[in-house]
Formats: C-alpha cells, sequence, structure tokens
C-alpha cells in the first residue's frame, strides 16, 4: 500500500481539492449536492496523473529516482499504467455523477490533458504549459461548461501558478536558471494581483482574500526568491513543494473574493494536513 501511496503522491492531492472550490466560487455556483464530489473527481485526475507519471519515466527513473516504486520494483509498471486508467474512468465517472453533462464536457477535455502531458509534452518545450492546461480545466470543471468563461480569471490565475512551479520543478535534480526561478517569481506576482483585484462581494470577502493571497505570495514568493539566488537541485526542490503547497492559498484567496468564505476556509484546513503528510510520501 505504501508504494501505491508514493506512486500517486497521495497527500499531493490535497492541494488539488480546491481547484474546483475556486472555480464554483468565481461562477457563482459554491459547491452543494453532489457538486460536492467535484474535488474528489479533482483528486482522481491527480492522482491518475501521477500514475502514469511514473508509468512515463520509468526508464529515466532507473537512474534517476531508483527509489521511486517502479524501478525499485515495488510496482510493475502494468500496475501503474492500469492504476493510471482506473483513476482516469473514477474520476470521470465522480464528474458525471456531480454535474451531469456540463461537468463531463470539462472532465473529458481535462483527462485527455493528463494523458497528453504525461505521455507527450512533459519532456517537450511544451510540458510546462500542458500541466497548466490540466490546472486551469480543473478550475473550470467546478464551473462546468456552462460558466466557463465567468471562472476564467480564477483558472487562469491558478494556470499561471502552475507554469511557473512546473518550469521551475524540472531543475528538481540537476538544477535550474535563475533566469526561470525569476518566471516563476514573476508568475506568483501575476497570480497574487488576480486573487486579491477586481471586484469582491464586500470588505469581509476582500479581507479575507487579501490574507490568503499574503500568505500564498510569501511563503511561495521566498522560495522562489531562495531559488533564483542558488538555483542548485536542493533549493530548487524546495521551491517547488512551496508551489505545490502554495496551490492551497491562491485556491483560498480565488474562493473567498468571489463570495464563497466557507469554502475558502473549507480549502485553507488542508494546508497543514498536506504539509505534515508530505513528511511521509513526498509530493514531489
Amino acid at each position: 500500500m505504501k508504494a501505491y501511496l508514493q506512486l500517486v503522491r497521495a497527500p499531493a492531492a490535497l492541494t488539488v481539492l480546491g481547484d474546483t472550490v475556486a472555480g464554483a466560487a468565481a461562477a457563482g455556483r459554491p459547491l452543494r449536492g453532489r457538486r460536492l464530489l467535484l474535488p474528489l473527481s479533482s483528486a482522481a485526475f491527480y492522482w491518475s496523473g501521477m500514475a502514469l507519471n511514473d508509468w512515463a519515466d520509468r526508464d529515466l527513473d532507473a537512474t534517476e529516482r531508483p527509489e521511486r516504486p517502479i524501478p525499485s520494483g515495488r510496482v510493475t509498471p502494468e500496475g501503474a499504467l492500469a492504476v493510471a486508467g482506473g483513476l482516469t474512468a473514477t474520476g470521470l465517472g465522480l464528474a458525471a455523477v456531480a454535474g451531469g453533462r456540463d461537468a463531463v464536457k470539462v472532465a473529458v477535455p481535462l483527462a485527455a490533458a493528463v494523458w497528453a502531458y504525461d505521455t507527450v509534452l512533459k519532456s517537450t518545450p511544451a510540458g510546462p504549459v500542458g500541466m497548466a492546461v490540466c490546472r486551469t480545466l480543473d478550475v473550470l470543471l467546478g464551473a462546468g461548461a456552462s460558466n466557463a468563461r465567468t471562472a476564467l480569471p480564477a483558472a487562469a490565475a491558478v494556470g499561471g501558478h502552475t507554469l511557473g512551479v512546473t518550469a521551475l520543478s524540472r531543475g528538481e535534480v540537476h538544477g535550474a536558471s535563475p533566469a526561470t526561478a525569476t518566471s516563476a517569481l514573476a508568475g506568483t506576482a501575476v497570480a497574487t494581483a488576480a486573487a486579491v483585484g477586481g471586484r469582491a462581494r464586500s470588505i469581509r470577502h476582500r479581507l479575507g482574500a487579501a490574507t490568503a493571497a499574503a500568505l500564498y505570495s510569501t511563503t511561495v514568493g521566498r522560495a522562489q526568491l531562495d531559488a533564483r539566488q542558488d538555483p542548485s537541485a536542493a533549493t530548487v526542490r524546495r521551491a517547488t513543494m512551496a508551489g505545490i503547497h502554495g496551490m492551497v492559498p491562491l485556491q483560498a484567496a480565488l474562493a473567498a473574493r468571489r463570495g464563497s468564505l466557507l469554502g475558502a476556509l473549507a480549502v485553507a484546513a488542508a494546508l497543514p494536513v498536506a504539509r505534515a503528510l508530505s513528511r511521509k510520501v513526498s509530493p514531489t
């Protein structure tokens, strides 16, 4: 069981649950009833992508990360591929139950984007963009196809953050360049501005968004600034982990600004849990 938890980076899914919360809030459709299954759909897609990632990287990991579940022999390549396929089907099924056709119209492209990233795009220059598309669509899953345009600014903020974190994460083994870290830092600044800018329902919601955005910008920005000054592999890994965990306060800020304080609080509660569990199973 531990091997499969490591395969899918299980605790890291806590950082994806808020995507649909932010998307739903941006669309004016807070998650209720069956739509509460949408975050679980996101988690299933995330886990499927992690398993597929290790399947696609099994030869590279044999050299660079021999302790990973597949090269260490604890999970077979066929087993990892089966997990990826099963979790993708689970994500699609949960989306269908939660939001019907409106959700499926987003879930199908999301599933396709996950598989395209891991099997085709990841090792190409388009890799970070492919991952950003995945997270953008995940936010839109909370809004549904019929409200996608309304939620697009929030989705773009999460996608932009993902673009920077993914580009920087390519230096986890051999180090990155200061220019890459600078670009990621700029993306964090833009996402922060998007999280606090524009119309808020009330002063209370604006304050909630500002508080979460401040946590996001300081924790993620500080780690990326460190990587800019010292782009070694170890520093880049710390910045990548900060970027993954930083998704949570960013999602909370986006949800709070659009009027869902309860949703923002629920999302924010995942952060300490994710940090604690990351000591058991690395999210990177």
